[in-house]
């Protein structure tokens, strides 16, 4: 894939206070779920609360940052060798795994559906809920489609892995009733997606997850910022 030329980018999110430094990004992951039993593929896509000081009233896919527990809570199956190998190529070892797990995790809050199978586990803090279904994490089910960090400007970084999931590996496609932290969740076509109020790195991976889908052997973006501008090249 030829490096595309860098992007003119308008950065989102709180602004950094003049004169400090850049704030050092926070690891997240979130995940792009793919629904296939209509004409065309939908992807999950979820609408953030107005009050929120990073990205509100948008549309996102279910994710969010790293938590402690994320690097020791149980999984059904691990990362696929080619997706655990590509995390510790760019990541510490244990860390894409805990991003992975911070996915499946952050999908149950936000949006009251599993990524996992059923089975018995002991979780302990933000892992309790997610074990209180009977349910263990299915991180065979989960690719990694990008990388994206937000650009130095915004004063509310992330260090962000987008993944990528099957809905034929939730438990169910019916939201547990009084779960989910986003406002609303649905199921959009590609084209439907883009016609919602998207933040623009959302926008930028819906459309890359339709060129994956047309060639599956694409190599993998990483988005970065200088000068006012993305740099993309590969993961």
């Amino acid at each position: 894939m030829t490096t595309p030329a860098p992007v003119p980018h308008k950065p989102e999110g709180p602004p950094r206070i003049p004169g400090a430094r850049a704030v050092r990004p926070k690891n997240a992951a979130t995940v792009m779920i793919i629904r296939r039993d209509a004409a065309k593929p939908r992807v999950l896509m979820g609408k953030r609360h107005g009050g929120h000081s990073f990205m509100p009233d948008r549309w996102v896919f279910p994710g969010g940052r790293i938590d402690r527990s994320d690097y020791r809570a149980p999984f059904a199956t691990d990362l696929r060798p080619d997706v655990g190998d590509l995390f510790n190529k760019h990541l510490p070892v244990g860390r894409g795994r805990a991003l992975a797990l911070a996915a499946v995790r952050e999908t149950w809050e936000e949006t009251g559906l599993l990524l996992g199978k059923p089975g018995e586990s002991r979780g302990t803090g933000p892992w309790k809920d997610f074990a209180a279904q009977g349910v263990v994490a299915d991180l065979e089910a989960l690719d990694v489609i990008a990388r994206a960090i937000t650009p130095p400007q915004v004063g509310k970084r992330f260090d962000t892995w987008f993944l990528l999931a099957e809905a034929e590996r939730l438990t169910s496609l019916e939201r547990q009733a009084d779960c989910g932290e986003l406002e609303e969740i649905a199921w959009f076509d590609f084209d439907e997606a883009m016609d919602l109020q998207l933040p623009a790195v959302t926008r930028m991976m819906i459309k890359e997850a339709g060129e994956r889908m047309k060639d599956p052997s694409r190599p993998k973006l990483f988005l970065r910022f200088k000068d006012n501008s993305m740099k993309p090249t590969s993961l």
